[in-house]
């Protein structure tokens, strides 16, 4: 995949060079359940350091969908607060009016006095969202956005998903995703054993997976997902 993001990173800083200055470059990184789609916009973005003219600062900026999670407690206060857990990661367990408000922020114009725009991350170790927690300055020029749901053709996702200039897709067989997906889940201690790992990932990670298939809109580049030691160790 190191080649890929490689390859990758390069057609989007043509791209950028000829984006207006007063203009963003937002990419959109989807895939199905352990695609490894994380794993890879990490590494793009990471090809595309680009340390502006006499400054310190970088160009472009990683932001996951994860913080658009719904908190546990707003589980709790839904109609059926059992199956929004055991569900959660369901495109309807994330806020989505607020992602697309979000994308819509980016996508004016910019100069150096635009405020900052922040996103909210996801902390794995409380399993709640952190609002406010990624800063996006006037300089980040191109912003690259991994999960699940980024570019939906359903509402209101698709009004994002519509003003995204990229959207790349992570293609993977679905039953190299289950097998990446049951193990995963044992290692990082989101299921207790073998049998949970394998009922969520058949009941909550296929599932999802499938909505996505159907539910995205046209990908502008499908990435093959492709086993390395650095996907086997971080597959997301």
């Amino acid at each position: 995949m190191d080649t890929i993001a490689t390859e990758l990173a390069a057609t989007l800083i043509a791209r950028l060079n000829e984006t207006p200055p007063h203009k963003r470059l937002l990419v959109g990184i989807a895939g199905i359940p352990a695609s490894g789609k994380s794993t890879f916009a990490l590494l793009l973005a990471n090809k595309l350091s680009l340390p502006l003219a006499n400054s310190s600062t970088e160009a472009v900026i990683l932001v996951g969908l994860d913080g658009w999670h719904y908190t546990r407690a707003e589980l709790d206060a839904m109609p059926d607060p059992k199956l929004a857990h055991d569900r959660r990661g369901a495109h309807w367990t994330f806020n989505s009016p607020s992602y697309v408000d979000f994308i819509r922020a980016l996508r004016e114009d910019i100069s150096p006095s635009t405020p900052i725009i922040t996103a909210p991350s996801f902390d794995h170790a409380i399993k709640d969202p952190t609002p406010d927690a990624v800063s996006i300055h006037p300089y980040h020029r191109i912003v690259v956005i991994e999960g699940l749901y980024t570019f939906l053709s359903i509402d209101p996702w698709v009004e994002a998903s519509k003003l995204l200039d990229e959207r790349w897709f992570v293609h993977v067989d679905v039953i190299k995703a289950r097998e990446r997906l049951v193990k995963r889940h044992v290692v990082t201690g989101v299921a207790k054993d073998m049998e949970e790992a394998i009922w969520r990932a058949d009941e909550n990670d296929g599932p999802n997976g499938k909505f996505i298939i159907e539910n995205m809109l046209e990908p502008t580049r499908v990435i093959t997902s492709v086993d390395d030691p650095l996907l086997l160790a971080l597959t997301a």
